[in-house]
Formats: C-alpha cells, structure tokens, sequence
C-alpha cells in the first residue's frame, strides 16, 4: 500500500496523506496552509476521515495547515516534543506511535536539522521530512541545527531500517519522488561512506542563503499555523457575520460535516429539493416566513432536534434564507453559519469571498430530486 504524496510547488514541500483502507480513517504528515483546499478535496475524493495532523519538525519555508485541519476536519495535531509547537494537542517522543484505523505510524527523534526533528515509520516506508532528502540532507546551520546529529541520524537511527524501507522526503527540487534506505546509505552524496569530520565539514561549506519565509513561517508554525490579527483575532477563521456565526464556503462546510461536527440543514422547500436537487443525509427543516410572524415554532423545534451539541450549517439556494435561518438559529443559542451562495451558486459565475459558487458548482456531492 503506497501513501498519497503531494507537492507544493512554491516551496517543493511533499505532503502525505496515509490511510486505512477498511476503516478509511487517515492521517496527513506535513500540510501546507496554500493547499487546504487541494487537501480537503483529496480526503473528500477518496471518503477518508481524518483523524490526525502530523509535523516532522517547525518548518522554515512554508506554513502549515495543521491548525486549519484541526478546525476544518476535526483532526487532532501532533508534532515532535522538542520543537516548541504549543498548540498541538499531542507532543510525540522518540518511540511514540499514533493509531488511525488498524494503521500505525511509529515516531523516531533524528534531530540535526532541527532539534526536534523527528521521521516517521508505517509499514516498510519512511517519512524524512528534512532530515534525509535523496541524495542529500536537510540544512544543520539554523533552527538548533547540528550537523554532529544529523550525522547520527542518518547513520545510526534512519540507515538502521531495512534496506528495502522506501524513503518519502519532507523536499525534492529535483522532481524526484522517492528513494529507499539502501539506496541512500550507498549512493547518498552528503553522507555515503563519509566519516563524522568530513560530514561536518560538507555542511559547513553550504552556505546556504536564509529561507525567504522564515521570519513569517516559523512563528505560525509554533502555533500550527493559526495566524492573528493586530487584536488577536484569528485570521483563519471563517469570515463573521452580524447576528450569527459566520459565513463559509461549501468545501469547508462539507468538511465541518464529515469530520461529524456539524449538521447540514437544508432550509429549501421540498419542492425545490424535487425539482433543483438534494443533499444526501442533509436535514431538511424548510424555511418559510409570512408577513407578521416574528417566529415559527415548528422550525424552532425541527432546528434544535436535529442540532443538538453541534454547529449548524444552513443551505438554502442562493444563500439569503439561509441568512435569515442562521440569524434565528443563534438566537435559540445555536452556533450557526451561513453556507455562502447556497445550493446552485451565482448563475454567472462571481463568487463571493472566495467560495467557489455554491454547494453544487464546487462540486461537493448532490443528488437529482
């Protein structure tokens, strides 16, 4: 079974998203905060649940989407101890292993590029991040670098696996995929058949120029990725509206929703669910409002059913009763929002902060009434 690898092209980051085929609970090592959207589709696609956000060390040259996906997916994050990442929920030592499905994924400290830099093993493959690249290293001269124990890691801890163990790197600005150990402990030009003194002296020869986002990336990265704003307001959330909770595209609700936080209602007639189209496994509580009537109890009492402890997420077709249902919602104290452009999106295609268009035109799944 082979991980699903992706790629970054602004920063050559791979991205892996491993998962159990029966119980199709996953797990992402290394996500980008660019490519949230790329990653929800993939999990969407291919029906996983996931269950797991996983660092391989604080990166310097892009932001993760961890603390993204811990909101959008309901995953949990966890990342090496030694790296100083505060928010995630787990910090994983040398030996730790972390469960999804009937899957395991082992944890061992390689530290050198970073203190705590950690790889990871599931199954006969291994996950480098930027501590083995193939035919080289991560960099050891920021960050607590050090070379010294780079050169253990390579040698003494990753080399160690068996020689068949396939290598997926954290980087490759080559377009190279992935390696094996016994490739890399042969052929690897940095450390193959290199004492402990002339590894050093390689590394200190680099001279590598300064990553053009560290001053950005590794802050975020300390906090998973969740950005603020001058008054402490995270720039990751979804947009806030006056009288409810906010206003979201169709992917993300769709992601609310499978992660088993949320609950889809759909505030259309029946007619137009015939008609139009439907939402498998939508609730379906219609919307109607006469002149003269401050509230109707029948949706009230529908709305709070179906709710229960979780968000709401309201879809009508365009996105204006939708407002008008999330606006009641969180006036019977739900937490509600709003899906932008509704169920059929703007016919002409201009979508509104960024959405896509609509519950349909961003393709999430739909049925014929």
């Amino acid at each position: 079974m082979q991980p699903i690898q992706l790629f970054d092209p602004a920063s050559s980051t791979y991205t892996y998203v491993l998962y159990d085929s029966t119980t199709r609970d996953a797990l992402i090592i290394d996500p980008v905060d660019e490519q949230i959207e790329r990653d929800l589709e993939v999990l969407r696609q291919h029906g996983l649940r996931l269950l797991w956000a996983v660092e391989t060390h604080a990166h310097a040259d892009h932001i993760t989407s961890a603390g993204l996906l811990a909101e959008h997916a309901g995953a949990r994050t966890a990342v090496p101890a030694g790296c100083g990442i505060t928010t995630a929920a787990v910090q994983l030592q040398d030996g730790d292993t972390l469960t999804f499905g009937g899957e395991t994924l082992k944890a061992l400290h390689t530290p050198g590029h970073t203190h705590g830099s950690m790889s990871y093993v599931w199954r006969d493959h291994v996950f480098t991040g930027d501590t083995l690249l193939i035919n080289g290293c991560g960099r050891t001269d920021f960050q607590s670098g050090s070379a010294e124990a780079m050169y253990h890691s390579l040698t003494q801890i990753l080399f160690a696996l068996p020689d068949a163990t396939t290598v997926w790197p954290g980087h490759d600005y080559h377009g190279h995929m992935h390696s094996s150990i016994g490739r890399e402990k042969a052929h690897n030009a940095r450390v193959a058949g290199k004492t402990l003194p002339e590894f050093i002296a390689i590394m200190d020869a680099l001279k590598l120029p300064k990553p053009k986002r560290i001053d950005e990336a590794v802050p975020a990265n300390l906090t998973s990725g969740v950005r603020h704003d001058a008054d402490g307001a995270s720039l990751s959330s979804p947009q806030a509206a006056e009288g409810y909770a906010g206003d979201i595209s169709a992917a993300l609700a769709y992601a609310w929703w499978q992660a088993g936080e949320a609950v889809l209602v759909d505030v259309r007639t029946d007619a137009e669910r015939e008609w139009v189209g439907f939402v498998p496994g939508a609730v379906a509580v219609a919307w109607k409002q006469w002149p003269g009537m401050a509230f109707n109890p029948d949706f009230d009492n529908a709305l709070r059913a179906a709710a229960g402890d979780k968000k709401v997420l309201l879809l009508c077709r365009s996105g204006v009763r939708s407002i008008a249902a999330a606006k009641r919602a969180t006036e019977l104290g739900l937490q509600a929002y709003n899906i932008l452009e509704g169920f059929e999106g703007d016919p002409d295609g201009n979508a509104q902060r960024g959405n896509k268009g609509g519950w349909r035109r961003a393709g999430m799944p739909w049925r014929q009434g």
